[in-house]
């Protein structure tokens, strides 16, 4: 099974140029520096919880689970050691194979130049071409921009029934 992602640059509203395409195994080192650029507040957005480090296993054992089990996208820059992951997003089947969780990472200073909005579309996009039924997200309820977001792209938001700090984002990906 190929990843659902076509590779392409993209111009951002401010300008600058970005690279997507599938997210592959080899990215990990990558990834875990862009974790180590996140700050603080952007950790606790991004995973709900205070993260200090990263779950090295856990980002080993998803990357090489793509795309059978869900895909995952990067937004590159070139950088002095070759490129920079400037965002991400991913998707995970969920255990009744038609629907898939979310989640999106953008670093900070690519923050409202319309990065998530087209790692956002090109994850959906991938979804709907693996024929997934429903692409859901929690996020935070303070997590404003990552629920303006998901409103602009079509997602409900309603609250999570088991914590009232927590949105559930939905998006019917099949007759929507």
């Amino acid at each position: 099974m190929e990843s659902g992602f076509i590779e392409f640059d993209a111009t951002l509203r401010d300008g600058r140029a970005v690279h997507l395409r599938a997210m592959r195994p080899s990215d990990e080192a990558e990834l875990l520096q862009a974790f180590d650029r996140m700050s603080p507040d952007a950790r606790y957005m991004r995973f709900m919880r205070s993260v200090r480090e990263p779950n090295r296993d856990r980002l080993r054992k998803a990357l090489a689970s793509f795309p059978e089990s869900g895909d995952g996208v990067v937004a590159t820059v070139p950088a002095a050691d070759g490129i920079d992951i400037v965002g991400s997003a991913i998707f995970v089947i969920g255990s009744n194979a038609s629907s898939c969780e979310f989640a999106i990472n953008v670093a900070a200073g690519y923050g409202a130049a319309g990065l998530g909005g087209t790692l956002m579309t090109a994850l959906v996009a991938a979804a709907r071409q693996r024929g997934l039924e429903e692409m859901e997200g929690f996020v935070l309820a303070e997590n404003q921009p990552m629920l303006r977001l998901a409103a602009r792209h079509g997602f409900s938001i309603a609250p999570d029934p088991e914590d009232r700090t927590v949105r559930l984002c939905r998006l019917r990906l099949r007759g929507a």
